[in-house]
């Protein structure tokens, strides 16, 4: 899979998913502000889960301190866990889970995925999953910080040499370096 920089698309509002951990890397919350700042400047409104720990929380006061609009979808289970943002444009509380992705797939036009956890690997496949379904069609951008998701960029295409995909879905997965690979899709 790699980046398809020829192709054209107008994302207006863009799903992040990323860890309400930090990680170990200083890149990780690096490109996480320079990701934030860059759909900010561009008027890309930012759908996320609402955290304010971890990259969630550096994610949400990067676009925040731009002047973007940053809307977050927690289920009521999360609220103090992951210490709901208060300084957000919009946050919505939802029932459960399954309602927060639901509502996250349907305001986005695009799905950026950050490093992360279980929670993130979640959201990834089940975008995938939809995406193979065609429930959807909305594309993902992996942003690959010092090489992050090479094992599951890996796996993904042992999946498709080994014939377990319906379709080959690099077209709809384009792999990030950096954050300003994504200027790009923006115009």
């Amino acid at each position: 899979m790699t980046l398809l920089s020829n192709k054209f698309m107008t994302i207006k509002a863009a799903a992040v998913f990323c860890g309400s951990k930090s990680g170990n890397n200083k890149i990780f919350e690096q490109h996480t502000i320079e990701l934030a700042h860059i759909l900010a400047q561009n008027g890309v409104n930012i759908i996320y889960g609402g955290g304010n720990k971890g990259l969630m929380g550096t994610l949400a006061n990067a676009a925040i301190e731009k002047k973007g609009n940053i809307i977050g979808i927690m289920p009521e289970l999360l609220k103090d866990f992951e210490h709901h943002h208060q300084g957000l444009t919009e946050l919505l509380i939802v029932d459960s889970m399954h309602t927060r992705k639901k509502l996250l797939y349907e305001k986005c036009d695009a799905a950026i995925i950050l490093p992360g956890g279980y929670g993130t690997l979640d959201e990834v496949f089940e975008m995938l999953t939809w995406n193979q379904l065609k429930i959807h069609q909305k594309d993902m951008f992996i942003m690959n910080s010092a090489g992050f998701y090479n094992s599951l960029i890996n796996h993904i295409e042992t999946m498709k040499d080994n014939g377990f995909l319906y379709e080959d879905l690099s077209f709809k997965i384009h792999i990030l370096s950096k954050p300003s690979d994504i200027i790009s899709f923006l115009k």
